[in-house]
């Protein structure tokens, strides 16, 4: 069974949270084998780090939701948006390390570590479960005059700078990829963050900004419906409609493109990497089970979700490259971040074209999980 609780305010997380870098202090021995017989033996909390209602937030109920089921637990969803996922984690973060407190993340929750927000190491000190991914969207309401991403961009080079679209934040994932896109197509544009893909969609669809950023699922309704129009997308090809519509990929519009595409978010469960060995296969175990499940895939169909089931060394080394590509784009756009931005070597972390003959680091471990 799962239960929603949206009520906890950012004021009372901040009221109870403890400093990342003080968790071992709170942390308390636990015999991992006696855990694991009886886990769980009350409800396991799901924190969210972006608001209700978005991408992030429907893939992380809905695998909520598969995982109880299979599996005959209670799982109970909040939502803390905040901090590009800061909020979140910090509360996570502060609970003990006993596998009933699971962090809802997207993007190998790498944003937190290059804005500065946090000094652990994702794919390190947590363990990611990536479950799917999900392409970048550019969408106008239905009386908007641009009636193509051409026109967006021919306009975007005669007044840089004036024209608006959201994002799900400052620094986050919709602003990482607008950067990329609107980079290789050589314009400016001005970034209005909002807390999560929900509200940057009806930002867009109410007027408050030109183009709506975002993911693809979370526009694809209000496309269906003719509330929305799409002016292109971040997967590899174009998406035809069951009505016959074609949705452009980006990839169509601007060629230099496509060696990066599909590229958006990514939906991620993740962990402290301290739990008990036996209780982290088990979280492990029925995550993989919820993915893969039936409703799940069907979900994932129905919103144009891309399956991409990791765990273990794959997912830490597709974060540790995700983190990677962060730090380097985000340090070529210092004056659309707006922040203190770390850079790949303060990272520990090497350019995204030495990637490949760094991994694994040195002092690497691959996590406990069969």
């Amino acid at each position: 069974m799962v239960k929603t609780n949206n009520s906890l305010t950012r004021r009372a997380l901040l009221a109870q949270g403890a400093s990342v870098g003080g968790l071992a202090a709170m942390s308390i021995t636990i015999p991992g084998a006696a855990l694991a017989q009886s886990f769980p033996r009350r409800p396991i909390t799901l924190v969210v780090m972006y608001s209700a209602g978005g991408g992030t937030d429907s893939i992380m109920r809905k695998l909520a939701d598969e995982m109880a089921r299979a599996q005959g637990w209670t799982i109970t969803v909040v939502n803390k948006p905040g901090a590009v996922g800061g909020v979140a984690t910090q509360y996570v973060s502060a609970a003990r390390p006993d596998g009933y407190t699971l962090l809802g993340a997207a993007n190998y929750n790498r944003f937190v570590r290059v804005l500065g927000h946090a000094d652990f190491v994702p794919w390190q000190d947590w363990l990611p479960m990536k479950a799917a991914d999900a392409p970048a969207s550019w969408s106008v309401r239905a009386d908007s005059p641009f009636q193509s991403m051409e026109e967006v961009i021919e306009e975007a080079k005669a007044n840089p700078g004036k024209l608006t679209i959201s994002t799900s934040g400052t620094g986050g994932v919709w602003h990482e990829v607008s950067l990329i896109i609107a980079n290789m197509a050589g314009i400016e544009m001005k970034y209005v963050p909002y807390k999560g893909g929900k509200p940057a969609t009806l930002a867009g669809l109410q007027g408050e900004t030109d183009i709506a950023g975002g993911g693809l699922h979370e526009h694809i309704d209000l496309i269906r419906s003719g509330e929305m129009r799409n002016l292109c997308h971040a997967s590899s090809a174009d998406v035809t409609l069951k009505d016959g519509r074609v949705l452009p990929s980006i990839g169509g519009i601007l060629p230099e493109t496509q060696k990066i595409l599909p590229v958006g978010a990514t939906y991620n469960f993740m962990v402290p990497r301290a739990l008990p060995p036996e209780v982290l296969q088990q979280l492990v175990d029925a995550f993989r089970a919820a993915a893969t499940s039936d409703g799940f895939k069907e979900m994932m169909a129905q919103n144009f979700f891309q399956p991409g089931l990791l765990v273990g060394e794959e997912a830490d080394r597709q974060g540790a490259l995700m983190e990677a590509m962060t730090a380097d784009i985000f340090n070529k756009n210092k004056d659309a971040i707006g922040a203190d931005i770390r850079t790949a070597e303060e990272l520990g972390l090497p350019a995204p074209e030495d990637f490949d003959s760094w991994w694994p680091p040195q002092g690497y471990v691959a996590p406990p999980i069969s």
